[in-house]
């Protein structure tokens, strides 16, 4: 996660941004978070996390409400063994919501959401799943001191929403939290219109 938020934190520099908006979705919520937490003053204006995974997915003492370790052992295994199968079984199931019953089906986004996957380095993804499920970043959200959006829906089969946003919300030190009822983890895909005017809303408040 630490490479990740310098990466974002060179783009930033390179381009010399000043006041912008991070919007982050699942691991991208952790990493904007994580950047956020280490931005130069004046360089990030707002932040706004959708269906993202802070403040820490993986179960643990500190946090009794996490996924199990072997949740993500699975994912490392099904990865490992077939990743395109993976990332089909994973587009068409719980990510976009898919598995439940009157669901509206879209192949193009199982089919682009394979795409992406098998464009990107299968290390890279093996990786990251350590990244997203066990960095804890509890610390990172109680130093953003900018104006932050949290959206997640409420059946999110990939972040729990439970375990997540309302505990994010509540780190914050700006945070507003606002609950899709049962959206899912995908939801920035499948319900664009009013995600994207809810953010643009933030955005001009």
């Amino acid at each position: 996660m630490d490479t990740y938020a310098a990466d974002v934190a060179a783009l930033v520099a390179a381009l010399d941004l000043k006041g912008a908006v991070h919007v982050g979705h699942s691991t991208g919520g952790g990493e904007a978070a994580h950047y956020a937490a280490r931005a130069r003053p004046g360089t990030i204006s707002k932040l706004i996390l959708v269906g993202a995974v802070p403040p820490v997915m993986v179960k643990t003492s500190s946090n009794p409400g996490g996924l199990p370790i072997e949740v993500f052992d699975g994912f490392r295994k099904a990865l490992a063994e077939d990743r395109s199968q993976f990332y089909l079984d994973i587009a068409s199931g719980p990510f976009y919501g898919f598995n439940r019953a009157g669901a509206k089906v879209s192949q193009g986004l199982i089919q682009n959401w394979w795409r992406q996957g098998m464009v990107g380095s299968a290390k890279a993804h093996y990786d990251c799943i350590k990244a997203f499920s066990e960095t804890d970043f509890t610390e990172d959200l109680k130093k953003i001191q900018v104006p932050t959006l949290v959206m997640h829906g409420t059946d999110d089969q990939v972040v729990p929403f439970a375990d997540s946003a309302p505990l994010s919300a509540k780190l914050l030190v700006k945070g507003m939290l606002k609950a899709y009822d049962g959206y899912p983890h995908g939801m920035a895909a499948t319900n664009a219109d009013e995600l994207n005017k809810d953010m643009l809303a933030f955005i001009r408040s």
